[in-house]
């Protein structure tokens, strides 16, 4: 497998990670065992957001990019794939505080929901 593809299928993952630490919890209602990997993850995207960190896929992918011939990027995964569809400009450190906030609060709900189906 060539690197570009293995580097595609990181962004791939990357997006499913992202996806599941937002809407993760909301498997629970269906198979309660997938708390033990949806609360890592959704720790993990709170806290990478809130840290200003990067995520090591984003190293991983560019690596593989620029080892196929391909230019690497600069910042995170957010900042390249999603940040330019949601917002025109570049991310600022307010913009992913806001994204870190909206994950935990998304979660929070959520888990609220799981604790109050499970009291009933």
């Amino acid at each position: 497998m060539s690197n570009l593809v293995l580097a595609d299928l990181v962004v791939l993952f990357h997006l499913a990670f992202v996806i599941f630490a937002v809407l993760g919890a909301l498997l629970i209602f269906k198979w309660h065992w997938i708390i033990f990997l949806h609360l890592p993850a959704a720790f993990w995207a709170v806290y990478i957001e809130f840290s200003g960190g990067i995520c090591p896929l984003t190293p991983l992918e560019n690596s593989l990019r620029r080892n196929s011939g391909e230019p690497g990027y600069s910042g995170g995964f957010v900042e390249y794939y999603i940040i330019p569809v949601l917002y025109p400009d570049e991310l600022t450190r307010e913009i992913q505080l806001l994204i870190g906030t909206a994950l935990l609060v998304i979660n929070i709900f959520i888990y609220w929901r799981i604790i109050m189906k499970a009291r009933r």
